[in-house]
C-alpha cells in the first residue's frame, strides 16, 4: 500500500516524514473530515496553519483540506490536524430563505462562503419558508436535509469528496463490502428505544381562520403496551398534510433503534460517514445479514496497513 501525504506552503510543495499512524476520520451528519498525523520536523519542512494537505492511497484520492491545529513536543514531532471543506460550516449566520431546496440552500451558502462544489442532487422537496438565525451553516443544511427526510422519507448525505462539497441520495451511497466474522475483529452492539424511538407522534395546527387548533396523531397501541408512551410532537403550518405526515413520522421512529461499533475491520477507502456496507453478523436478538449506515469512520494507515473503525446504525434510518 502506497500512501501520499502533501502539504502546500505558498509554491512549496512538501512530502514530509510522517511518524507513527495517518488517521482519517469522518462522520454522517455534523463534522468535518479530519486527517491527523505527526511529522518529523526538519531543516526543509516548513508549513503553517491555512496550508493545503492532500493524502492519497495508491494514488486513489482520500483527503484534501487544510491545516487546522498544529502541536510540537520537545523530540521536535509535530502532531497535526487538518479539516477538510466542511469544518467553514461551522460558521455562524443568519438566513432566511423561499421554496428552496436543501441542495439549492448548500449551493446558496457554498457560493456565500467560497467552497467548492461537486455533485448536489435534486432533493425534490421545496422549504415553503424558513428563518434560521445566529446557527451554524452545519446546522442550516442539516435542518433542510431533516425536513426533508420527514416529508419524503428520504435521507441525503453531506460530505467533501477531496475538496468538493457533494450532497448525495443514501442509494446512492451503498458499497459492495461486507463486514462479517472474518472481516471485523471485534464489535459492539446496544439495542435501545431511550433515544429516537417514538410510538405515538402527535402534530397541531393553530388555524388562523377558525381560531381552533387542529391536532394529528398517529400511534402504535401494541408497541405502546410494550414501551410506554413515547411521544414525538410538532408544529406544522397550513400547507402540511397533518395526517399524512404523522403516519409517515410513526413509520419511521416507531422502533428500535440499534448501533454497531465494529474494530479494526479490514480497511476500504470507500467507506466513510454516510455510507451503507452489508453486514453479515449473529448479534444475538438479531441476526444482522443486511445493509447499515455508517455513522462514523476512522481510517488508520501505518507501516503498509489499512484497517477501520466503524459506528453503524440500523436498516430503517431516522434523521435525529
Amino acid at each position: 500500500m502506497a500512501q501520499q501525504l502533501l502539504i502546500q506552503n505558498e509554491n512549496t510543495v512538501y512530502e514530509p516524514v510522517v511518524q507513527d499512524e495517518i488517521k482519517w476520520t469522518t462522520e454522517r451528519k455534523g463534522a468535518a473530515g479530519k486527517l491527523e498525523f505527526n511529522i518529523v520536523k526538519d531543516k526543509i519542512i516548513n508549513y503553517e496553519e491555512g496550508n493545503p494537505v492532500s493524502f492519497k492511497v495508491d494514488n486513489q484520492n482520500v483527503f484534501y483540506g487544510f491545516v487546522f491545529k498544529k502541536k510540537r513536543d520537545k523530540e521536535q514531532i509535530i502532531k497535526t490536524t487538518a479539516y477538510d471543506q466542511l469544518r467553514y460550516l461551522k460558521n455562524k449566520d443568519t438566513m432566511v430563505y423561499t421554496n428552496k431546496r436543501a441542495d439549492e440552500l448548500v449551493q446558496i451558502i457554498a457560493n456565500n462562503y467560497q467552497l467548492n462544489v461537486g455533485t448536489l442532487e435534486n432533493t425534490g422537496y421545496a422549504i415553503a419558508k424558513k428563518t434560521e438565525s445566529n446557527k451554524e451553516l452545519f446546522d442550516i443544511i442539516l435542518n433542510a436535509v431533516d425536513e426533508t427526510i420527514r416529508n419524503r422519507k428520504e435521507m441525503y448525505v453531506l460530505y467533501d469528496d477531496f475538496g468538493k462539497l457533494c450532497l448525495k441520495n443514501l442509494e446512492r451511497m451503498k458499497i459492495g463490502i461486507v463486514i462479517d466474522e472474518e472481516t471485523g475483529q471485534n464489535y459492539d452492539y446496544e439495542s435501545s428505544i431511550d433515544s429516537d424511538t417514538y410510538n405515538q407522534i402527535k402534530l397541531t395546527y393553530d388555524n388562523s381562520e377558525t381560531g381552533k387548533r387542529e391536532v394529528y396523531m398517529a400511534k402504535d397501541s401494541s408497541n405502546i403496551n410494550k414501551w410506554g408512551v413515547l411521544q414525538f410532537f410538532d408544529t406544522i403550518d397550513e400547507k402540511t398534510n397533518g395526517a399524512v405526515k404523522a403516519k409517515a413520522l410513526l413509520d419511521l421512529y416507531n422502533q428500535k433503534t440499534r448501533n454497531l461499533q465494529i474494530k479494526d475491520a479490514i480497511g476500504d477507502i470507500r467507506v466513510r460517514g454516510g455510507s451503507l456496507i452489508i453486514v453479515n453478523l449473529d448479534l444475538g436478538d438479531v441476526k444482522l445479514q443486511n445493509f447499515m449506515l455508517v455513522e462514523k469512520a476512522t481510517h488508520k494507515f501505518k507501516n503498509g496497513e489499512h484497517f477501520m473503525d466503524l459506528t453503524l446504525r440500523g436498516q430503517n434510518f431516522i434523521s435525529q
